[in-house]
């Protein structure tokens, strides 16, 4: 388990993670990080190899828990479903089979047809508190909007989307962040809920498919029409749990660091405010100044040499997107934040190579209509200067602030 200490030395690190990846940038060959018991990987050149490596550098530990389960947790899970690969966590031919229905599901016209649904609920958030003159944007908005939007994808009914989005939340809550023996027993049984909520649609789909991603999951996952196998529930749960954990979760931090730093530079909030052009290029400065998955682990499948560093078979290696995405060899004025900033597209902050999010073209409309609404409906938005100034959530997976206070 986890001590105390470290876990404080850790959480620093993950609040403000840039100087070390200053650091590693400079230093020869890798460095290894004990708060992370990995070799970090911090220059853009680096991360694309990683990432177009992956015959070497195996995804099967991606989404290794930082904390260990207490007894009493572990025995909740198993009434649940899962854990199975996902396309998050599997390499080669698994990888690709998981891969089809996302790539067909999240295609351009897809997302073209879902953008008119979540233009209509930003707009119904907004009007929820745009009379009251300030709010809290991560809870009355960034957290929201994403899991309506993901909930229409999947095909959830809107009723059941804000039960779906906390069980998502307590998932990565119980992996990722220390809590109690009881705190970890309430959210593992928070955890099995969303799972049966999702077995529900699984087996639903199965029966009546509709136009809708659990029906193409399904029908890619376990073809044919027969009644659903109970190892197929699992694989079919635990996929779509991912789905829906990443979809809403990256998407709720990329908006809420991406108002954070505009709304903390009023030169720049007025520039979009007065061009609404600009908004393409403030989604990808925004995504590229302060990404939203900073890391991903990867395991060496071999003994293998990276930026002159040896690496036996088993190395655990963190791929930092963030600190590519800050590297000066790439990047003029890598830390400054500007939306005017020339060619940024290709940047990692949605990842590169076979692992390159599906994804990414949903969570970029989403944070296009967003800061066009925002600047439309609420151009005097600020940061409320009576609270204190926004702290970032200590986690790597969804870089964001913790809140977000402003007036307008």
């Amino acid at each position: 388990m986890t001590s105390y200490d470290d876990q404080a030395r850790r959480d620093e690190l993950y609040r403000d993670p840039y100087p070390l990846y200053d650091r590693a940038r400079r230093a020869e060959g890798l460095t290894y990080v004990p708060e992370f018991d990995a070799w970090l990987v911090a220059r853009d050149r680096d991360v694309r190899e990683v990432l177009l490596r992956a015959e070497d550098f195996s995804s099967a530990n991606s989404l290794l828990p930082d904390v260990a389960l207490s007894e009493a947790a572990l025995g909740v899970l198993p009434r649940g479903f899962g854990p199975r690969p996902t396309v998050v966590s599997s390499d080669g031919a698994a990888h690709r089979r998981h891969r089809a229905p996302l790539n067909r599901g999240l295609s351009a016209g897809r997302v073209a047809a879902l953008v008119p649904y979540a233009r209509a609920c930003a707009q119904e958030l907004v009007d929820g508190f745009a009379a009251d003159g300030s709010a809290e944007l991560v809870e009355a908005y960034a957290r929201r909007l994403p899991g309506m939007v993901v909930g229409r994808l999947i095909g959830l009914d809107p009723a059941d989307v804000p039960a779906a989005v906390h069980g998502g939340y307590r998932a990565e809550e119980l992996l990722f962040r220390p809590l109690s023996p009881q705190e970890q027993v309430a959210a593992a049984e928070e955890v099995v809920a969303l799972q049966h909520l999702l077995d529900g649609y699984v087996r639903d789909r199965r029966a009546r498919p509709r136009d809708d991603m659990c029906s193409a999951m399904v029908a890619a996952l376990a073809p044919g029409d027969a009644e659903l196998t109970l190892e197929q529930r699992h694989e079919l749960v635990t996929s779509l749990q991912n789905l829906l954990i990443a979809g809403f979760l990256t998407t709720s931090a990329l908006i809420g660091t991406t108002l954070l730093h505009l709304l903390g530079d009023r030169r720049q909030w007025r520039m979009l405010r007065a061009d609404p052009s600009l908004v393409p290029a403030a989604v990808e400065e925004a995504a590229r100044h302060d990404t939203a998955i900073q890391a991903f682990r990867r395991i060496t499948t071999g003994p293998v040499t990276l930026a002159g560093t040896k690496l036996p078979a088993g190395a655990t290696v963190l791929v930092a997107f963030g600190a590519a995405n800050r590297d000066g060899e790439r990047y003029e004025r890598p830390d400054e934040f500007d939306i005017t900033r020339p060619g940024n597209r290709h940047h990692l902050a949605f990842g590169h190579g076979p692992h390159g999010c599906p994804g990414s073209r949903l969570a970029r409309e989403q944070l296009r209509l967003t800061l066009e609404l925002f600047t439309g409906r609420l151009p005097e938005l600020r940061l409320d200067e009576d609270r204190p100034p926004p702290r970032m959530r200590p986690t790597l997976i969804h870089r964001s602030p913790q809140d977000l206070y402003v007036t307008w």
